[in-house]
């Protein structure tokens, strides 16, 4: 009698559970795109730029790629930041138009991930070409909204 009691609760728990209404949640955006690309982005892409390649001082050549496991952690967080802020960016309140902008958007995640998987990797010529894809999407969709919302 208790295994009978025990199941029908257990059904009657699950069946709470089924979203019978079919309606996705709702989501919204927090703030603009601005501070979106400012706060969310920008920082994340700063990282993984930062993170490969190397720069030349007067002392010489500094080599930029992580050298612990905790960079290369660090750096994998950033890319998936940025992979995810592609698919934040097709939300209604971010998205500029239907057309282009998710375009850009699905660029920078499939680069991000790319980035990703180079940092899981510690592969440094791998993120600085995965960097390069992520400047390379960002430059494109910023030269085509950018230059447009100046002129508005």
């Amino acid at each position: 009698m208790r295994l009978i009691a025990t199941a029908t609760v257990l059904v009657l728990m699950l069946s709470g559970c089924d979203d019978t209404t079919g309606q996705k949640p709702k989501t919204q955006v927090t703030g603009s795109v601005y501070h979106m690309m400012a706060h969310y982005l920008e920082p994340a892409a700063d990282k993984i730029w930062g993170s490969a390649g190397f720069v030349i001082t007067e002392d010489g050549e500094v080599d930029l790629q992580p050298t612990t496991d905790d960079g290369w952690f660090a750096v994998e967080h950033a890319a998936i930041v940025v992979a995810e802020g592609g698919n934040l960016l097709m939300l209604d309140g971010y998205a500029a138009d239907q057309a282009d902008w998710a375009e850009y958007a699905q660029g920078l995640t499939r680069a991000a991930l790319k980035a990703r998987d180079a940092a899981e990797q510690q592969d440094a010529d791998a993120l600085f070409a995965a960097g390069g894809e992520v400047y390379s999407v960002c430059r494109a969709c910023h030269n085509r909204y950018m230059i447009n919302a100046a002129d508005e």
